[in-house]
């Protein structure tokens, strides 16, 4: 399975000699200061302030595109008591930012109405049968989040119901913008943090609505405990960690940990953690955001957004249990359609395809986005799901570094009824007579970009860590400083020495290696999970060479070392 090892940085960045005087001022290891320094923290300011990004460090409010004027349109309905409603997405960016607003709001005592379409019956973004029923019962503002920058002709239609519209949405718009009333996005303008995510813009639009508030005699409101919720939405979202998003997740975790929602309490438990446990990133995107995502998935996604606005312990119990049996079909409904759509896979990049359109009419379009990323996982390249939905096909997909897909989307716009999203993942919505022009367009556009084989998967690597320094907890203490990990800010992958398989255990999806450093007779887990390439039979007794992330494992409240394996080869 070896891939092409790299060095993440290049050999030309040679940090200043007075680096270890920074590291004795931050109280931290050179080792950790010259990960920083290569990691573009070239100043001890920067490396304070990737440390430890407070939120002082957030930008002005004016600062966001449309967020003044936004806020004062909102302020003003509230002060008119207009009757509101908020407009959501049902993934989990979307999910998050609804249930931010709205109890927000409820800190003020203003009630909001959340709506978040059904992903099944109506789909992404605004429609116009519920505007209709809105409209009907008194809404005289809709305020959208994580959605509604590309619904020109819905806009058009609340307005024309007598509705203020206030778009609050991250996604890439079309020009000229909707005719909405106030939109605010970090991707219409200049602006601190062009990769903010849907429930990010949300919590900056509030902190807008909350000053003004302050100002016209409201009491003011602790906006800190809204973080937890960013923090869920915007590593779900895959967003870029660093900048302003750092700043915002960073300190999200810090809540989560404290879980002081009682179904943020409930979501750990149901994940078999403690309620004050401190959870890394990987951890909110691989257990807690799964649960809430099946919800929107499955057609239920006011299970997941109660969870996150109920303050009954006992509610939050049974709704977060509820989210756990439906995510449990969701994983069902996953593995049967991956199961198929890598066999069609795979029977495309045998005859030659780049881009991959794969479709079943049956597939559940709930989940088709999640395999999509598996398929783009395991064959690195482009790949779009698609399903029937009535007398349509709706897809979703996720890209490779390298290639932009709703670029592309947007060179086979005439085949579409719509489509939206971003550089690595994007929806669309086309007829059935299109679909065999759209696969070969979307293979010649991925051709055009990637050439006629897909890009070897480089493992960009930080340099060589002893396995006496991999068990240092001190040094792995140090390294989670750098947390949150994701898009931006990855997370340290390490070259071992040749190293003793001393002994291989088998588990669905995973391979347990005990390895030995042979210098120094120290014996350490290392874990390799989901391996496109299984170790050889009687692999015991051989040596290899591993790429990895050496982590503490706080399992059942006792902290150990294990090695997480991203490569391995095995050597002579």
């Amino acid at each position: 399975m070896h891939n092409l090892w790299v060095p993440r940085y290049g050999e030309d960045v040679c940090p200043p000699s007075n680096l270890e005087n920074w590291a004795r001022h931050l109280y931290i290891s050179p080792f950790l200061a010259d990960l920083l320094w290569k990691r573009g923290a070239r100043s001890l300011e920067q490396m304070e302030f990737f440390l430890n990004p407070g939120l002082r460090h957030l930008a002005p409010l004016e600062d966001w595109p449309g967020l003044p004027e936004a806020a004062e349109l909102i302020v003003h309905a509230i002060l008119t008591h207009k009757k509101i409603a908020v407009w959501g997405d049902y993934d989990v960016d979307g999910i998050t930012a609804t249930a931010l607003v709205v109890d927000f709001l409820r800190k003020h005592n203003i009630t909001a109405t959340p709506h978040i379409p059904n992903r099944m019956s109506e789909g992404y973004g605004l429609n116009a049968p519920d505007l209709q029923m809105l409209a009907e019962d008194g809404v005289e503002l809709i305020i959208t989040v994580d959605c509604g920058i590309c619904d020109y002709e819905e806009i058009k239609i609340a307005r024309a119901l007598g509705m203020q519209v206030v778009i609050s949405d991250h996604h890439l718009p079309s020009f000229p913008l909707p005719e909405a009333d106030a939109i605010c996005a970090p991707t219409i303008g200049e602006c601190p943090c062009p990769h903010l995510s849907g429930v990010g813009m949300a919590f900056m639009l509030m902190a807008g609505v909350g000053k003004i508030l302050s100002e016209n005699g409201f009491a003011k409101v602790d906006i800190r405990s809204l973080l937890d919720l960013v923090a869920l939405g915007t590593l779900a979202d895959v967003s870029n960690l660093s900048g302003q998003n750092r700043i915002l997740v960073k300190n999200g975790l810090l809540a989560l940990a404290e879980a002081k929602r009682p179904g943020i309490a409930a979501l750990k438990a149901i994940c078999n953690y403690a309620p004050n446990a401190n959870l890394g990133a990987g951890q909110v995107v691989f257990t807690l955001c799964p649960r809430i995502n099946a919800a929107g998935r499955m057609g239920k996604s006011e299970v997941a957004l109660g969870l996150m606005l109920t303050n009954d312990r006992d509610e939050a119990a049974r709704l977060a249990a509820e989210l756990d049996a439906l995510n449990t079909r969701r994983r069902g409904e996953e593995d049967a359609i991956q199961k198929e759509a890598q066999n069609q896979a795979l029977e495309q990049v045998v005859s030659g395809r780049v881009g991959l359109v794969l479709y079943q009419p049956h597939w559940h379009m709930g989940v088709i986005g999640i395999v999509a990323s598996r398929v783009v996982e395991e064959f690195n390249r482009p790949a779009i799901i698609l399903c029937n939905h009535g007398d349509k096909i709706k897809g979703s997909g996720r890209s490779i570094d390298g290639f932009d897909l709703h670029g592309a989307l947007i060179d086979c716009s005439s085949l579409f009824f719509g489509f939206g999203g971003h550089k690595m993942a994007a929806g669309l919505t086309l007829a059935p007579e299109n679909l065999q022009e759209f696969r070969s367009r979307f293979d010649a556009l991925a051709k055009e970009k990637l050439g006629h084989a897909p890009p070897t998967i480089e493992i960009k690597t930080d340099g060589e860590l002893s396995v006496s320094d991999s068990i240092n907890q001190t040094l792995l203490k140090e390294l989670e400083m750098l947390q949150p990990f994701g898009l931006g800010n990855a997370e340290p992958i390490f070259t071992s020495p040749p190293l003793l398989i001393r002994d291989v255990r088998i588990r669905p999806g995973l391979f347990v290696l005990d390895v030995m450093d042979e210098s120094t007779g120290i014996t350490v887990k290392a874990k390799l999970w989901r391996p496109k390439v299984e170790l050889p039979p009687h692999s015991k007794g051989k040596r290899l060479r591993l790429a990895y992330s050496p982590r503490l494992d706080r399992y059942n409240g006792v902290a150990s070392v294990e090695l997480r394996v991203r490569d391995w080869y095995l050597v002579e």
